[in-house]
């Protein structure tokens, strides 16, 4: 895993802290040409690794990529699904059981016991995960994907039913059929430590906020710290800024401070900020 990994926020008008500042990000990439620019300079500054949503304008970007696969050399992709937003949508629309057909080939079995509203066994389960993991998964064909991501809407919502053997489904259906590592995107990663290692996943790739004011850090900052100083886990620090809340080297000195965190996911739409924040981590990273 890469130590400095691009996020994609920005592109689709995602800011934690102002509305204004997201709807105005948003404006500036409604065209697919400006989100290439930035990745672009990403790359220039040596930063190889987008961690990107599932959303639909994301196949764009993938088909550039592999129709130009030798301008980026090393590129890897981190899919994050699923992305919640289309189908809150759907369902919305078209009820719960309507949405996941919507996304299901039509041909297929558990489409069919779906249109009968039949409760679904285990084996059903796995199906289905397969068939919507593939889905999902499409727009990235051909481009590495060594990592395949649950998004914390869903590991949060399976977190609070207590459905810890769907983490285990869903690792499994990304090492067999995608031949890559199952990572997990949290708001509470003590918690879904403990439910990940409960099912028999262990040193697992969890991506959470880790921050030095606690911002959306579910279950405090104790426990946080006893989690990332037990090095039981491959951690991503996202969220490390606190939606601009901090200054960036006072920020990235707090992150950089815990050895045990791999790797460092933020997101910028500008060539200077983007070699700003590459420099301060490689800098902190390397006085350790």
């Amino acid at each position: 895993m890469d130590r400095v990994l691009f996020g994609d926020n920005q592109f689709f008008g995602v800011n934690h802290m102002s509305e204004e500042k997201a709807r105005t990000q948003a404006m500036r990439f409604q065209h697919i040409g400006a989100v290439i620019e930035v990745l672009e300079d990403a790359y220039a500054e040596g930063i190889r690794t987008f961690m990107c949503t599932t959303h639909q304008r994301m196949s764009e970007v993938c088909d550039h990529f592999r129709t130009h696969r030798e301008k980026y050399p090393g590129y890897k992709f981190y899919p994050c699904l699923p992305y919640a937003h289309k189908y809150a949508n759907a369902a919305a629309e078209l009820g719960v059981l309507g949405a996941i057909r919507s996304f299901l080939p039509q041909e297929n079995a558990l489409g069919a016991l779906l249109k009968g509203g039949m409760s679904l066994a285990r084996k059903d389960i796995e199906g289905l995960a397969e068939l919507l993991v593939g889905a999902e998964l499409k727009m990235f064909q051909g481009l590495d994907t060594p990592i395949i991501f649950l998004q914390n809407v869903a590991t949060d919502f399976l977190l609070g039913l207590g459905f810890d053997e769907a983490f285990k489904i869903f690792a499994d259906c990304v090492r067999e059929r995608y031949q890559a590592e199952a990572g997990f995107i949290t708001m509470n990663a003590p918690l879904l430590l403990k439910r990940l290692e409960k099912v028999g996943i262990q040193n697992p790739i969890i991506c959470a906020n880790i921050n030095k004011i606690g911002f959306r850090m579910c279950g405090g900052m104790q426990a946080y710290d006893e989690m990332i100083t037990q090095g039981r886990c491959r951690l991503i620090a996202m969220s490390v800024f606190a939606s601009g809340a901090l200054p960036p080297k006072e920020a990235l000195e707090y992150v950089c401070g815990y050895p045990q965190i791999e790797a460092i996911v933020f997101g910028a739409s500008s060539r200077r900020n983007i070699a700003q924040t590459k420099q301060l981590i490689d800098g902190l990273t390397q006085g350790r």
